[in-house]
């Protein structure tokens, strides 16, 4: 997955490590893709080193150098390779923790369900809010304008959480 995203961020434009970072922290890409956006270096070195991307010039930023990569037509055909598994692969993930909490929920004394209740809709309205405000990221980056395929895909994240957010409101009405 860390490769699928530093070789998308390069078929955008040549850049720098940092800035395939920065891109990927503004996008919260932690959150959504389970990529930790530190191990970017490393899939620079392997892509690198396997020929799928190239540094096209050094640039120097005061006292430092750094390296603007971008991606060879090899890395071209392999970033295709690599959308192709994650769409193929991809599976449905259900919140499994909560899920096997809830089937035993009545074990509980009603204050501690609804306590455990309320925290988790907190948590999910944070997650809406989160994905709310990477669409305005989005949207900053693309001048405005989502493409069709990115903003499906956004309102589907958003629909799933308030799903979620439903599921919670009933569940503590039933509590009452």
């Amino acid at each position: 997955m860390t490769q699928l995203l530093v070789l998308g961020m390069l078929d955008i434009r040549p850049m720098s490590g940092y800035d395939i970072q920065m891109m990927l922290q503004e996008n919260d890409v932690e959150r959504w893709s389970g990529v930790l956006v530190g191990s970017i270096y490393h899939a620079l070195k392997k892509l690198e080193k396997d020929n799928y991307i190239e540094i096209e010039r050094i640039e120097q930023t005061g006292f430092r150098q750094k390296a603007i990569y971008k991606i060879t037509e090899k890395g071209k055909s392999y970033f295709q390779e690599l959308i192709f598994k994650a769409i193929q692969s991809s599976s449905v993930p259900y919140p499994t923790a909560l899920y096997s909490g809830l089937s035993f929920i009545d074990k509980l004394p009603t204050e501690q369900s609804r306590e455990a209740l309320e925290q988790q809709l907190e948590k999910l309205t944070k997650e809406l809010k989160a994905l709310e405000s990477g669409i305005d990221i989005k949207k900053k980056y693309l001048d405005g304008e989502l493409p069709s395929m990115v903003h499906l895909v956004s309102d589907n994240m958003i629909n799933i959480v308030r799903q979620q957010i439903t599921l919670i409101e009933n569940i503590l009405e039933l509590l009452d």
